[in-house]
This record gives structure tokens, C-alpha cells and sequence, in this order.
């Protein structure tokens, strides 16, 4: 298998260039085989290093790559604001015993028929899309049962299979004593949700490690990879530079590792995640000199809430709170070149309107090669899988160099994935 993609890496004919393929046959036709590069296992960072910030760092602009250390990132930016998602992984994966011995786990993708946040504070029963191990073991109205501690209490917590649907089971747990509210025995119960591409059982070091030093609002299954090298340190190092971070909130679902299997990207169905801005970032983002998106999860609620402000102003019967796959491209083409500032200030006079300081809402936007970028100057990332939409983001970023960068990084030895190394790359001016 690694010697197929390494002839696909060097084969002339699969490396086309995306703008010809673009113009010749739509966006939704690109191949995802011309997104493939060589990962040996041995380069996937299957732990965190000791210290968050010891990893390298890449910096690509203008063409040009240097290597790095995370710790000089401020070296890198000044007079920018920082945009980081402040989500919280939630101990997603609960592992019950059968009475006759088989083991099921439970992996819980989020809340069935509700808000995350109502979700997390439901007290007695909660009922959530999970995706099962051993399903076949799990029969339909069978209640699985665990014994756990939650704030010095002895806690029974139970599991029904209620339903299955195309993509997920419905589950219904229940716990007593029932005043306790969900985030405390899902804390308790659970593990945490590593990749599936780490091989290894998780440790009591991951709870805090695939964790950022900063995430508040509990609700994601997987990590916004990009900020788990922050420290308190290189935070203090930015500011000195006048880089300053602001926060928004998108959680991220399993989807962000579903793989793409479909010939081509219009065929592939992207995840749905909800997000939140509040007022001050908003009014931050109308008059910073440079925007700095921390993971691509940062980088789609920007260019996501910019097509919201988009829907408000032309489509104002449309529910502008939801975007859906293709909805950008479609809006691009209709009403292009609206200004960043137009967009978004119909964004806050609406919020005027309904006295909110906060806006809520949902994206299934994908990001691919001819996407025209509206807010963000820079991102910072780590290094992704090979034929994922996560590349397709870089790529749609940075153009072709994405090769180059990534060629770059698996011959200096970088660190890929989620606890691996970090990339700084600033569109092309």
C-alpha cells in the first residue's frame, strides 16, 4: 500500500494542476487521488511530546519554507489577533461489561434531538447518536449497566439501545442519582476519544494533553489540534508582539476524520458542526490589520460566519443561521465580492436587533481548491491525513506549494497528525 502511494506521490499525470482541473470541470470534480501523499506509520506522533510547545514548527510564506520551534511563533506575527476555538473534549467513549462477559463500547458523536450545551446540563436521562463497538452483541431494548464514582457519589449509570439509523445508533442513558447532570457522569464514565489513526490504548496523560490549555465549553469528541501547543508562555510572547487571542466556539465532530471515499469531492458528504461567535469578536475582526485562524476548526466558523453575514444581506428570507456543503460556491456566484465589513456588520445589527451578544449556528461547509479565502491572512495547523478534507483545506489555502510543504515536512522529520508537529502558513500575497 505505501508503495502505490508513493508511485501516485510521483506520477506525473496524478499531479494535475488544480486550476486547470477547476476551470475544466467544476470544483465538485476534483479528484480525490490528486490529494495522496506517502505516511509511513513511523511518522504519525503516536504521544505528545513533554512540553506542549517543544514542537517544530513550519512556517511557509510567499513560497518559502523555514524550519522552526513553536516557542518562536511570536517571532513569526505582530499586530494580529489570534482566532482559537475554545471547545472542550467531552470523555466520549464509554466501554460497558454484558452480564455474560462481552465488552461494547459506546461513542457518543453528540446529543440526539438537542443543543449540546442543554445536553451536557440534562439531569436522569439524556439520549444520544452513538456509534457502537460490538454492535452486533447489543440487542435492541437491552440495558447495559456501569458502576462509577461522580464527586465522591456512587453513581449507576444504564444504556439502552433504542434505534439503529443509517449512520449512528440512539442511545438512551440514564443514571442515579438522577440530580447529577450529564457532564459529570460522562466525565466519569468515559475515556478519552483519541483518533482512530493512534493505535494505542488511551492513558491517564491524554485527559489533559488532547485537551488545550484554554477549552471551556465541553461538547467536542475530537481536539482542535492546532492550539495543543499553546502554553502560557508563548501566549505571554504574543502579546508582547501585539498578537492578541480571541476565542470562538465550534464543536468538533467525528466527522472531521470520516475518510473520503468517493472518486471525486463533490460525492463526499461533509460533517454539519455548530459554532458560536460573540459580539466582541466580530467587532474585532471588522477593524484588525491581520487575521490569524488557529485550526482549520477557527478557519471554517471565520469564512462560515462571513457567508452567514452573506445570507442575511441578499437571501434575508433564507435561515441564514445554517450553511449547508456547496451553499459558499453557490453563493459566491451569485452575489460576489460582498466586503468583509458589509457582511459582518449585518451580522451585528442583527444581533442589535435581537439583543444577543452571542450568534449560534451551524456549517457544513467544505473548503477545497478554488474556494476564494475572505478573513483569515494566516493559519496555523498540524500536518493532515493524506485524500482528507483537512488537506483539501490546505491546499485551497496555499495552492500547489501544499506539495511542497508537505514533501518538506516528511523529509526533515516532522511530526504528523494530532500530536504532531505545527505548520504556520500565510496565503499568498
Amino acid at each position: 500500500m505505501w508503495i502505490l502511494c508513493e508511485l501516485e506521490w510521483k506520477n506525473p499525470e496524478i499531479l494535475w494542476n488544480i486550476e486547470t482541473i477547476t476551470m475544466r470541470t467544476g470544483i465538485q470534480d476534483i479528484p480525490i487521488e490528486a490529494y495522496n501523499y506517502p505516511l509511513p506509520p513511523e511518522k504519525i506522533a503516536d504521544f505528545p511530546l513533554a512540553r506542549r510547545d517543544a514542537s517544530r514548527l513550519l512556517v511557509y510564506r510567499n513560497g518559502t519554507i523555514t524550519d522552526d520551534q513553536f516557542t518562536s511563533l511570536p517571532n513569526h506575527l505582530s499586530q494580529a489577533t489570534l482566532v482559537l476555538n475554545n471547545t472542550r473534549v467531552i470523555q466520549a467513549r464509554i466501554f460497558f461489561q454484558k452480564p455474560t462477559g462481552g465488552q461494547i463500547e459506546v461513542f457518543c458523536l453528540g446529543p440526539h434531538e438537542q443543543s449540546i450545551e442543554a445536553a451536557m446540563q440534562q439531569k436522569q436521562k439524556a439520549r444520544w447518536q452513538c456509534l457502537i463497538g460490538g454492535a452486533s452483541k447489543w440487542k435492541s431494548g437491552q440495558v447495559l449497566e456501569k458502576n462509577i464514582t461522580v464527586e465522591e457519589q456512587n453513581v449507576t449509570l444504564q444504556a439502552v439501545y433504542i434505534e439503529k439509523r443509517e449512520d449512528y445508533f440512539i442511545i438512551e442513558f440514564s443514571w442515579e442519582p438522577g440530580d447529577l447532570p450529564f457532564s459529570l457522569v460522562i466525565q466519569a464514565a468515559g475515556n478519552i476519544p483519541l483518533p482512530p489513526y493512534i493505535k494505542r490504548k488511551t492513558t491517564d496523560a491524554d485527559a489533559e494533553r488532547y485537551q488545550t490549555i484554554f477549552g471551556v465549553q465541553e461538547g467536542s469528541v475530537a481536539a482542535p489540534t492546532a492550539a495543543l501547543h499553546f502554553t502560557p508562555a508563548v501566549f505571554a510572547a504574543l502579546q508582547e508582539k501585539n498578537v492578541h487571542p480571541r476565542f470562538i466556539t465550534l464543536h468538533v465532530g467525528a466527522g472531521t476524520f470520516k475518510p473520503v471515499k468517493s472518486a471525486t469531492i463533490g460525492e463526499h458528504q461533509m460533517h454539519s458542526e455548530p459554532f458560536s461567535v460573540n459580539r466582541s469578536l466580530i467587532e474585532n475582526l471588522i477593524s484588525a490589520k491581520q487575521i490569524v485562524a488557529v485550526g482549520t476548526t477557527s478557519l471554517r466558523t471565520l469564512e462560515s460566519l462571513y457567508w452567514c453575514g452573506v445570507k442575511l444581506l441578499k437571501q434575508p428570507d433564507a435561515n441564514f443561521l445554517v450553511l449547508s456543503q456547496w451553499e459558499a460556491y453557490e453563493l459566491e456566484e451569485k452575489f460576489p465580492d460582498v466586503p468583509v465589513k458589509e457582511s459582518l456588520e449585518a451580522i451585528l445589527k442583527w444581533m442589535d436587533a435581537e439583543a444577543r451578544q452571542e450568534i449560534h449556528c451551524s456549517t457544513g461547509m467544505i473548503i477545497v481548491p478554488g474556494y476564494a479565502f475572505k478573513i483569515p491572512q494566516a493559519l496555523i495547523t498540524n500536518f493532515h491525513q493524506p485524500q482528507s478534507t483537512l488537506l483539501l483545506l490546505v491546499s485551497a489555502f496555499i495552492g500547489e506549494d501544499w506539495r511542497k510543504v508537505y514533501d518538506h515536512a516528511l523529509s526533515q522529520g516532522y511530526r504528523f497528525l494530532s500530536y504532531g508537529d505545527s505548520s504556520l502558513l500565510f496565503r499568498n500575497s
